[in-house]
């Protein structure tokens, strides 16, 4: 990026979801798996096949059989929307034609593979954006994924398998998802499933059985999906709770958490993720804070921290926090301040990275910001492991 023409850093913080909001906006239903082949792709069509029974409009805008005869079959019977063919250095890809299915303008569609990568020249660059696009259209969708690629939950799968997933999903989808459905599979099942040639070709077998689909990597994995689908369901029923409370009404948060954003982004991403869980699992608002010093202006920071910043705000928005930017000469007031005027009851800041030298001179954003908001519940997140950063 050239540092001449550096965006204004405020037009990056629009990212408020409800602004985009349509009154008619379709219903979101995701089967969620522990991992490839536990039977998500086959139990859509299936829902679908029930759908279609009943009488609804329902199509098939993209499914990926993965050379499986079972799933392959369960296609038959149901309109399919023909894919659109889009050439990439020199290869053929078929990616889902979003313009046909608007076209089409079902009640229902059938959209695999959420955390996929669309090819260069599709409307957006994720699938799961092309969901939400059908979604704010009013169609309503059905789509499947695996745990692995829920975004906040990267370092965690890293750390399990050793695998860097580098497709994600933003929490926020499945924060807003009307139902997330457990497709479970014991774990020995699953492997038996991979001897038999049901999930990946023979070739593969051996290397997924010594790796990936290890059994601690099974059971973690399928724990986490679990733990996932339950939080879904108690976001459910305490949203259903307060309506009911309320009259129809929805209550205001009591709770809410904030996450100081640092322009030295060293573990930004780290303790995003970790807010968002946190946040995930008290189901409370949430705020992704950067405040803007003087001498940490966007002016004289570095490039390379600019980017960084920059990309830490558009996690911050997927994963569902609203991101503010603060301009103050004190980090400390201006984020105390801005929690007590928000009605903010926890901070979860990261660890100082200042040499020592420097932290004897002036106490560190830490220990000013415990002494500062003594009424505050205040998290210092734990440092994330060198070797576990993409």
């Amino acid at each position: 990026m050239n540092g001449d023409k550096r965006p204004e850093p405020e037009s990056f913080l629009d990212l408020d979801p409800d602004r985009a909001a349509q009154p008619q906006r379709g219903r979101l239903k995701i089967y969620l798996g522990a991992a490839a082949g536990v039977g998500k792709t086959y139990r859509m069509l299936e829902e679908a096949h029930e759908l279609r029974t009943r009488g609804s409009d329902i199509v098939v805008g993209f499914v990926e059989t993965h050379g499986r005869a079972e799933t392959a079959a369960r296609v038959t019977g149901l309109e399919v929307v023909p894919r659109q063919a889009r050439e990439y250095r020199g290869v053929i890809l078929d990616e889902m034609d979003l313009d046909a299915i608007f076209a089409r303008r079902p009640q229902w569609v059938i959209v695999d593979e959420l955390p996929h990568t669309n090819a260069a020249g599709s409307h957006h660059e994720k699938r799961y954006q092309d969901v939400e696009a059908l979604l704010a259209a009013g169609i309503n969708v059905i789509t499947a994924m695996n745990i692995q690629h829920v975004e906040s939950l990267n370092p965690t799968v890293r750390r399990i398998t050793g695998i860097d997933v580098r497709e994600t999903v933003p929490d926020s989808i499945l924060a807003r998802a009307d139902q997330v459905i457990n497709v479970d599979l014991s774990v020995e099942g699953l492997r038996e499933r991979l001897r038999e040639g049901r999930i990946y070709p023979a070739e593969r077998v051996d290397q997924a059985l010594k790796n990936f689909f290890k059994p601690s990597n099974l059971t973690s994995l399928r724990e986490m999906a679990l733990r996932e689908v339950a939080r879904g369901l108690d976001r459910q029923r305490i949203g259903l709770e307060s309506l009911k409370r309320e009259g129809g009404r929805r209550t205001v948060f009591v709770d809410r958490l904030m996450v100081g954003l640092s322009s030295n982004a060293h573990d930004s991403a780290a303790l995003l993720r970790k807010a968002s869980r946190i946040a995930g699992q008290l189901n409370v608002e949430w705020f992704a804070v950067h405040v803007e010093t003087p001498a940490e202006s966007v002016a004289r920071i570095s490039t390379g921290n600019f980017v960084s910043l920059l990309d830490n705000i558009n996690l911050a928005g997927d994963l569902g926090a609203e991101t503010v930017w603060l301009k103050s000469d004190d980090v400390v007031r201006a984020m105390v301040d801005f929690a007590r005027e928000r009605g903010i009851t926890k901070i979860v800041i990261g660890r100082t990275r200042q040499p020592f030298w420097r932290r004897w001179l002036c106490k560190p954003v830490q220990v000013r910001l415990l002494d500062a908001a003594p009424d505050l519940d205040i998290e210092i997140a734990a440092a994330e492991d060198r070797t576990e950063q993409s």
